[in-house]
């Protein structure tokens, strides 16, 4: 199964040791992973802000930065899905409506921590929704 990941199931799957980790891990081994090609970034920088609010330590950061340059997925460009990110641009942020327009154009489900998105009107896939943290 084809499976759309957001950069919050990846560094949960990176770093949290408790039932949400367990969760994105879980998720992440049950397809192929895609993702837009800012998961990457968004990614990083949600383990950078992490570290240095002391959530983790800054080489439990680096550490889980350095898997995430080997973690297996498909990135796909912007361009290709340009329009659709547009017209949910009214709902989402261009960077959530990038998951959304990838998932809905592969059939896919997308899986997030965040339970809005799943209930963001004109949305057209289904959602994998990671327990409440």
């Amino acid at each position: 199964m084809r499976l759309v990941v957001d950069a919050s199931v990846v560094v949960a799957a990176l770093v949290d040791g408790g039932p949400v980790g367990r969760w994105a891990e879980s998720a992440l081994s049950s397809g192929l992973a895609a993702a837009p090609h800012l998961m990457l970034v968004e990614a990083a920088n949600i383990l950078r802000r992490a570290a240095l609010s002391g959530d983790v330590s800054a080489d439990t950061a680096a550490l889980a930065h350095n898997d995430l340059l080997s973690f297996r997925v498909a990135l796909f460009p912007y361009s290709p899905f340009a329009s659709r990110v547009w017209e949910l641009g009214a709902n989402v942020t261009a960077y959530d409506a990038w998951y959304i327009a990838l998932a809905e154009s592969l059939d896919a489900p997308l899986a997030t921590l965040d339970l809005r998105l799943s209930r963001a009107p004109g949305v057209r896939c289904e959602f994998m929704a990671g327990p409440a943290g």
